[in-house]
This record gives structure tokens, C-alpha cells and sequence, in this order.
């Protein structure tokens, strides 16, 4: 089975002086995601929370959304043609009532570490209906100070980047700023599907009390994968893309972005952020 890391021997240059070493890397593999026996998607990943990030990704894509609606999801045996299991394949079986959706008709899914939402056959296709409008949710309030807080907090509990520096990260926090969850992943729309999918296996959705934080930037993906888990308030330590801002607006996310010490952008969704001032 895959490992979350692997060495390799490298040559180390510091200040002129040349020396062989072995260096710790993020491993990166790719996983086919299948959905009751038929090809879905392929996603390289990080081994790891493999059936969480297969169920969150069919979150994301509005096939399942809560756990009664999930049958099993198991590991291919025979995946290869001499019958062996690389465990880079999980068959995901949802319940016998659950009418299962015709996309595969539609595209077949390749997403890379950077970008999940390659091979779409259009913009349209990723808007999907949410099952938990975010408008519903109880009102969630923030204060500056706690989501300014929040990154220092993600960071101390990445234990995986103090080995390789190659991780994104995504947590859930309370809106009191607890830590809820945390999943590294060498994608970020794969750390963000584990954590949703956890949610999905435990039973938890809508996460709408959360607090959803990127290590990285927020993208269209992102936001998305937000407004289908049902939650509230997303924050990124980088910049957002457009099209997560006019998602974030249309569905009422709150977009936080930039947030780096004690500053930050408000995108989408000042009212759940507590001002001191007007604005």
C-alpha cells in the first residue's frame, strides 16, 4: 500500500559545499475513483484517507450526501492484469435506493494535484444544486482577531510538511476556533474532499457550524466543494479566483482571503464577520 511518504537521495548544495543525502518526500499517487463498478474519475493523491476522499468527492459532485445513501466503498482486488491490488483503486457502492447518476455519460473525470475540476465538459456542469443552502444555516459570527489566529493553528498541526514541505493542508474549525479536523493532501481539493468525506462516513453533514481553511489559495473548486458540504465560512491564506467570488456571492459563502497575520480580504459574505467598524 501506498506510504504518505518516500526517500530519495539527492545532492545537496550549501554554501558551495556539495554532499549526498536522503530527503523525505510527499508520496503522489494516482487513485481511480469508481462508482458501483464503473470508472469515475482519476485523481493523483496523496495516499492516505483514500474511502474519505473518494465519499467527499461524490459529495462535491452531488451524488451522495449523507451517510445512509453510501453502501461501502472497498479497495479493488485485481486491479492490475496479473489480479494484484495496488490499493490506487476504491469502488465506491452506494445504497439501493440511491438512483445513481449518468455522468459518467457525460465526461470522464481526470483531475491532477492542481486543479480538480480538469476534464469538465462545461462551466455549467460543475454548478451543481446544493442539498444544504448555505442561506439556511444558523447564523454563524466571526471575529477578525479568531480567523487571523486560525493559520498558525493549521500550520502547528501539519505533521506531514515538517517532513517534506510538499503538503496543502485544509482544517474545520468551530466558530470559536476550535480544531475540528485536518487532512494534508498533495492536492488541495483532495485535503478539503477527506475532510468533507469524513464528515459524509460520520455522519456530520451539513458541516454548517464550520469554519473551512486552505493552505493554500481558493479556487472555483474549492468554493464549490464549501457550498456542497453546506459550509458557511471559507478562508485561504492566498488569493481567490473570480469565479470563487461570484460562486461565494450567488450561494452566500463567506470568502476570506489573504489571510496572513492580521490581515485579510473580505470576498463574499461580510455579515458573518464581526466588525468593529462599518464599512
Amino acid at each position: 500500500m501506498g506510504r504518505v511518504t518516500e526517500r530519495r537521495r539527492v545532492i545537496r548544495i550549501r554554501d558551495g559545499v556539495v554532499s549526498a543525502r536522503p530527503d523525505t518526500l510527499v508520496a503522489e499517487e494516482p487513485l481511480e475513483i469508481r462508482l458501483n463498478g464503473k470508472p469515475l474519475a482519476i485523481t493523483m493523491r496523496t495516499p492516505g484517507d483514500d474511502f474519505a476522499l473518494a465519499a467527499g468527492f461524490l459529495v462535491s459532485e452531488g451524488v451522495l450526501g449523507a451517510a445512509a445513501e453510501l453502501r461501502s466503498i472497498v479497495y479493488c482486488a485485481g486491479a492490475t492484469a496479473d489480479g494484484q491490488n495496488t490499493y490506487n483503486v476504491v469502488d465506491v457502492r452506494l445504497a439501493p435506493d440511491v438512483e445513481v447518476p449518468d455522468i459518467t455519460l457525460e465526461r470522464n473525470v481526470y483531475t491532477t494535484s492542481s486543479c480538480g475540476l480538469c476534464g469538465k465538459a462545461s462551466l455549467d456542469a460543475v454548478r451543481t444544486q446544493a442539498r444544504f443552502p448555505i442561506a439556511d444555516t444558523p447564523p454563524v459570527r466571526v471575529a477578525p482577531e479568531l480567523l487571523a489566529s486560525l493559520p498558525d493553528r493549521l500550520r502547528a498541526a501539519q505533521r506531514v510538511f515538517d517532513r517534506t514541505g510538499g503538503l496543502h493542508a485544509a482544517a474545520l474549525f468551530s466558530p470559536e476556533g476550535e480544531l475540528l479536523d485536518i487532512r494534508e493532501d498533495v492536492g488541495r481539493h483532495n485535503a478539503v474532499d477527506k475532510l468533507v468525506g469524513r464528515a459524509l462516513q460520520d455522519d456530520r453533514l451539513p458541516l454548517s457550524r464550520c469554519i473551512l481553511l486552505v493552505s493554500g489559495r481558493a479556487s472555483f473548486e474549492l468554493a464549490q466543494k464549501a457550498v456542497m458540504a453546506g459550509i458557511p465560512v471559507l478562508a485561504a491564506v492566498s488569493a481567490p479566483s473570480s469565479l470563487a467570488v461570484d460562486l461565494a456571492v450567488e450561494s452566500g459563502l463567506t470568502l476570506v482571503g489573504f489571510l496572513r497575520g492580521s490581515s485579510m480580504n473580505v470576498y463574499a459574505g461580510d455579515e458573518r464577520i464581526a466588525l468593529h467598524s462599518g464599512v
